[in-house]
């Protein structure tokens, strides 16, 4: 069951993720096709610095809001790590590993929440700076 405080976990680490230059960023929308989580954060860091520096920047947000994961999984590697919060998963990536994982197209039945603003423009604007 999808809830307003799962949302604004999602928000929060979304932001976090932006604040450091991580771009393709995703919300999954899971919570009606398992029991994992409510939301998946799925994006990506042009190198495994940045992608744990994505990490750290999550890490650093939760733990303001007084909020753990309870697990992570990858940081050593930067290549994908998993932030297990419960109701919110966040995938952060490194770039070809996200091409090959396509952790979208697996959850492809999954609606794509759309980001509100700020987010939205910031996520947008990051997104053409790649391209």
């Amino acid at each position: 069951m999808r809830t307003k405080e799962s949302w604004e976990k999602a928000l929060l680490c979304a932001q976090a993720a932006l604040d450091k230059k991580a771009y393709d960023l995703a919300i999954l929308e899971v919570g009606e096709f398992t029991t994992i989580a409510e939301y998946f954060i799925v994006c990506t860091g042009r190198s495994d610095i940045q992608v744990q520096a994505i990490c750290r920047a999550i890490e650093e947000v939760l733990a303001k809001a007084k909020t753990k994961p309870l697990a992570i999984e990858g940081f050593t590697h930067g290549q994908w790590v998993l932030i297990d919060c419960g109701d919110v998963v966040i995938h952060v990536f490194y770039e070809t590993a996200r091409q090959f994982y396509n952790i979208e197209g697996l959850w492809g039945q999954a609606p794509r929440r759309q980001l509100p603003e700020p987010y939205h423009t910031q996520a947008q604007h990051l997104r053409i700076a790649t391209a």
